[in-house]
């Protein structure tokens, strides 16, 4: 009997990022769950300064931090040039190079999701897990994304958008006629980070500065009453949309400690919204992710307003993977069973339709 031969595939985790923890446990999770029967896996971990490792551990030091320790970490890179498609390692003064079919790069936030990533891979021609390199650069700017949605004909939140160059008490001046409360988030950063919800002058002034911490662009956002529901979505011309998921807020906003703890919050999927709220959201994310151009995958959060509207947030090229992330567990709600989103994942990034 003639045996099928394995798929090689890429994971890479970490990164230079303030994501990156993130990431570890993300990685960890997709790593546990590939299939070692139908997949060979390259493990690339990428350090919180950028440098790049291949890694021959198990994913107990990934969660915990320690991969970069082991000792069968190898300098490694992947390069742009087309003639190679594989990981390049730098063994002493020689190097040697590890075939690759499909890469899954679960990198969260800059240097990862917004584009450079997906160029490198683009450029090397190697089939990747995800949105292309103009989608994920547009998902990663919240305020190209909300002017593009907008544009399609989706509610969005009214905003500005304030630069380090611009003069600070004029943008807080133009900001204060959108009413408080007000949020205030870099314009390209991820999980809550930098995220301020301002209830006067001086905590607007206070979450600007602190959101140019993050990000040298800052969207400044009228507050949408409602809650927060979300849609995982998979595939590339035709996607589906999975169970919605509904986020019920005990504190202010869905913040970083909250996404990964729950402390005060619940998740509730399936949402508690009628059949009809589901079917406009669904069709709603479907329009926002045909419209930003995702292929593979994605979330799309949105907000249920008590007159019914729904508003736009945001879009997450690369949303966690850990076994109780949202994006998992709203395919699991569908009869998609971790394995098989892993499954379906990778066909979708070797399929000829991903990258037309």
């Amino acid at each position: 009997m003639q045996l099928t031969q394995k798929t090689t595939v890429a994971v890479l985790f970490g990164g230079c990022s303030t994501e990156y923890g993130v990431s570890l446990q993300s990685a960890a999770s997709v790593i546990d769950h590939l299939d070692k029967d139908q997949y060979d896996l390259v493990l690339v971990g990428i350090t919180r300064e950028g440098a790049w490792f291949r890694y021959g551990g198990g994913t107990d030091n990934i969660r915990e931090d320690r991969w970069q320790e082991h000792p069968s970490c190898i300098p490694a890179f992947l390069p742009p040039s087309r003639d190679i498609s594989g990981l390049v390692e730098l063994v002493g003064t020689e190097y040697r190079v590890t075939p690759v079919d499909v890469v899954f790069p679960v990198l969260h936030g800059k240097n990862g999701e917004d584009g450079t990533v997906q160029g490198l891979l683009e450029l090397s021609g190697i089939p990747f897990v995800g949105c292309d390199t103009l989608s994920s650069a547009v998902c990663m700017d919240k305020s190209i994304t909300s002017k593009l949605v907008r544009m399609a004909g989706v509610n969005t939140a009214p905003s500005i958008v304030v630069y380090a160059e611009d003069d600070l008490y004029s943008a807080v001046k133009e900001a204060e006629e959108l009413g408080f409360p007000l949020y205030v988030k870099p314009a390209r950063s991820g999980s809550s980070f930098g995220i301020v919800k301002a209830y006067d002058k001086l905590e607007l002034m206070g979450g600007i500065r602190s959101a140019f911490l993050h990000d040298n662009k800052v969207v400044v956002e009228q507050n949408v009453s409602g809650f927060e529901v979300g849609c995982a979505v998979l595939g590339n011309t035709d996607p589906m949309i999975a169970e919605i998921d509904e986020i019920e807020l005990q504190g202010e906003f869905f913040d970083y400690d909250e996404k990964y703890s729950l402390a005060t919050s619940t998740i509730h999927l399936p949402a508690r919204i009628s059949g009809d709220t589901a079917a406009r959201i669904r069709e709603a994310a479907k329009l926002i992710y045909r419209t930003l151009g995702c292929t593979g995958l994605a979330r799309v959060d949105m907000f249920v307003c008590p007159d019914g509207r729904i508003v736009f947030n945001e879009v997450n090229t690369m949303p966690g993977f850990t076994s109780a992330s949202r994006y998992p567990n709203m395919m699991r709600a569908s009869h998609i069973a971790y394995p098989e989103l892993m499954d379906r994942l990778i066909q979708l990034a070797l399929s000829k339709e991903a990258r037309a």
